[in-house]
């Protein structure tokens, strides 16, 4: 996986994520077809595992645009394609990592790892300012 089409893959797994917890949200919570018709209200009002996978689900859609811009822009600025990867397979797994630690409530884990995650697209975007 190298080149662009490396590139297309992290930012399609980073876009997946989120319907994934959002599946176990729905699933923990008992959701129905009846509930489809409010799906927003069923998830918020939801408790425990079903309440912490939609909230997981809610973070990784706020943390997307931080990420997919500084891929995108590292591209751009011609930083060396393995350290895109390197950093953008990291955020992915920490992504996973964080959530696993949400779901299982274990606060303290989840919020060094969210800091761990988050810091990958901030290192990337550092890399295109000093480079230019």
């Amino acid at each position: 996986m190298s080149g662009i089409d490396g590139i297309i893959y992290l930012i399609l797994i980073a876009c997946l994520l989120p319907y994934a917890f959002t599946i176990i949200a729905k699933a923990a919570g008992g959701f129905t077809v009846a509930d489809n018709k409010n799906p927003r209200e069923f998830l918020a009002k939801t408790t425990g595992l079903a309440a912490r996978a939609n909230a997981v689900q809610q973070n990784s859609f706020e943390s997307l645009p931080l990420f997919i811009s500084s891929v995108l822009m590292a591209e751009y600025m011609v930083i060396p394609q393995h350290l895109i990867m390197m950093l953008g397979i990291a955020y992915i797994i920490l992504r996973i990592i964080y959530a696993i630690c949400y779901l299982a409530n274990i606060s303290a884990l989840r919020s060094i790892i969210w800091f761990l995650s988050m810091a990958c697209p901030v290192v990337l975007l550092l890399l295109i300012v000093r480079m230019m």
